[in-house]
Formats: structure tokens, sequence, C-alpha cells
């Protein structure tokens, strides 16, 4: 752990430590929020978007892809970007920068927070170096979980690019390898494999085309499972904490990435859709998707209004311009989305403010 540590130090020192701590520009604390006038979403879940809300000076702390964005114990929202110059920015709900911190990772792309005797931790992956690290808040490494060959779960030659993590009721750790070979490796809290599951199939129903997300899904305190998403199939897909597959839920036109849970509710960002009229996946599009208790959509901020007949979805696509390749939506306590976009020319997160 002190060598870790003793890395990470030597590393960020090599960047100012105003590019690293220093809190953002004046004129940037202090701006109001500028929303746009145009209500997005459906029925109970509708909102106004602020497109400035996470805009820095591009220069001081740049980024390539938003990816994926976490909530503190402290309220603060931690987001993943994969520039080396600092993989990880933290906001307030105001859009003040609190803190910059990096690993270097050129290919960051998951980004989840685990809570362990009051303590917060995150969960990265990293495609370009091809393994998951679990950090400090402040980016101290404390485990890394390198190419499944290593532990015989793998063989030599079989692709591995880690997407997203979790962490299940007992502290086992949870990957998807999303644009690897396509299955969910299951660990314990130190690292160690246990097993796999999923692989790659078009028409398996246990199966995935890129395995993107990961998520404990918690809505049944006493039945926690997994929630997979198949984002080629356009759906998620439900296991238990062992790896037995146990349900689909279809979302036709959606390329859905990792579920996100917040009360009863789950929340996902589209990166790829259909705009409305069009049946092929478009480039430069997106949106949110939102489900109920029953896994059902009831509202797309951006997309087309969920549809229902005799209980099967109907295909759902872009609606207005708004979002480029969704990856990640994180949920505040007010019930505020706050958005982060792939290839999105380098544009920092939306908020979505509840009405």
């Amino acid at each position: 752990m002190k060598l870790a540590r003793r890395k990470f130090l030597k590393t960020t020192a090599k960047i100012s430590s105003a590019a690293l701590f220093t809190p953002a520009p004046f004129h940037i604390l202090n701006r109001r929020a500028k929303l746009d006038e145009e209500i997005i979403g459906h029925g109970d879940f509708k909102y106004r978007l602020e497109r400035e809300w996470g805009n820095l000076n591009p220069k001081t702390y740049p980024v390539n892809n938003c990816h994926e964005m976490v909530m503190d114990q402290q309220g603060r929202l931690v987001m993943l970007t994969d520039h080396p110059k600092n993989n990880v920015l933290i906001y307030d709900k105001s859009g003040k920068l609190l803190e910059s911190w990096t690993l270097n990772f050129k290919g960051a792309h998951g980004l989840s927070i685990h809570n362990e005797g009051g303590e917060d931790y995150l969960y990265i992956t990293d495609l370009s170096t091809e393994k998951v690290v679990k950090t400090t808040i402040d980016g101290e490494v404390i485990l890394t979980i390198g190419h499944p060959a290593t532990a015989g779960a793998y063989g030599e030659h079989d692709k591995f690019k880690p997407t997203e993590t979790t962490v299940g009721p007992n502290g086992d750790i949870y990957v998807a390898d999303g644009y690897g070979s396509q299955f969910m490796l299951q660990y314990d809290s130190q690292g160690k494999f246990i097993q796999k599951f999923g692989g790659d199939s078009f028409l398996s129903p246990e199966k995935f085309k890129q395995a993107h997300g990961v998520t404990l899904d918690t809505r049944n305190p006493g039945n926690p499972t997994l929630l997979c998403t198949a984002r080629i199939k356009n759906s998620f897909k439900r296991f238990s904490l062992d790896g037995q597959y146990l349900e689909e839920y279809y979302l036709p036109g959606a390329y859905v990435s990792r579920a996100v849970i917040d009360g009863e509710n789950v929340y996902s960002g589209v990166c790829f859709s259909m705009p409305e009229g069009n049946y092929n996946m478009a480039l430069n599009t997106g949106f949110i998707t939102i489900l109920d208790k029953n896994n059902q959509m009831v509202s797309n901020p951006g997309g087309t209004k969920p549809k229902y007949k005799n209980g099967q979805p109907q295909l759902v696509g872009q609606k207005q311009p708004i979002f480029k390749h969704c990856h990640d939506v994180c949920v505040d306590e007010d019930k505020n989305l706050y958005v982060c976009q792939w290839n999105a020319g380098q544009i920092y997160p939306y908020k979505l403010h509840r009405v």
C-alpha cells in the first residue's frame, strides 16, 4: 500500500498543484445557471437543461470523453474522464470544481463507488492498460485487478477490455468485460478470481453483445441482484449474485449504458439511438431513459415518449437533438440529473433540473 501511495505521489507531482487541486476560476464559480426554456422528458420525470453546468477552462482541466459520474457520501459529484491530465474531476452540485487528480489513464472508462467502513472507495476500469483499480476518494491505488489470463480465467490471447464494475453485499467485485470477451467476472474483495458468466452471443438470452455495464440492484433489499447491460441487444439482463440468469428487460431502440439505481427507479444514458422515423442506429444521437419499479420505461428526456402495446415496449429513439452519446447519468437527492457524454466534442457534463 505504501509503495502504491509513493507511486501515485510521484506521478501526480509532475502536474502542477494548480491543475490538481485549485478551484475553478472566479467567473465560473459565480455564474448564474442558464436553463433552456424547453422542458424535456415525460410524465413525472421532466427537466430543464443547463448546458454550461460543468464547464471549465479546457486548457487547465481538459476532457476527451466524460464517461461516468457518481456521488459520494458528502454529496460531491465525482466524474471520470479519459484525459490523462485529469482523470477525475470533483464538482459540487452548483458546478463548482472542488478537486482534480489523475492516474494518467488514457482509457479511463468505468467508475463506481462503494462505501466500506464509512469510507468511500472508487473502482475505475481502464481500457488502455486493461485493468481495474480500486482507489481512495483522493486517488490512492490500493488494489489492482489485471488481465483474467493471470488467474486462469481467460486464455492468453483472449481479449479483455473492462468497462464497468460493481460491488456485492459481501464485498465481491463484479467486472463487465464489455469491449472484450463479453463476460461478467466475479472476484472476492481482495481481487481473487471466483468465476465468470455470460459470454458472446446474439441468440442466447444469458449472453451478451457489448456487456457494457453491471450494477447492484438493491430495490428488493431481501434479494439483491445484478442488472447487466447488453447494449447491442437493447436490454438489461438480470442475474443472481452467483451468476444465474433470471430475466431480461427489452428496450427496443435504446442502446443503453449502465443501469443507475435511485429509489424504485432505474436511469440510464442511451449512447446510440434511432432518430424518429429512422430505424438505423445513428451517430451523434442519444437520450436518457428512466424505468419504474416494474422496469418499464416512463420517461425518455431527449427521446420519444415511451409506449407500450399489449404490455410490450414499442420502438423509442431520439426526439430532440440535445445529446450525443449519453454514457452515464447521476441522480442527486433532489432528483436532478447530471449527464456525461462520449464522443461529443469534449464537452463537460450537463445538468437536468427536475421540474
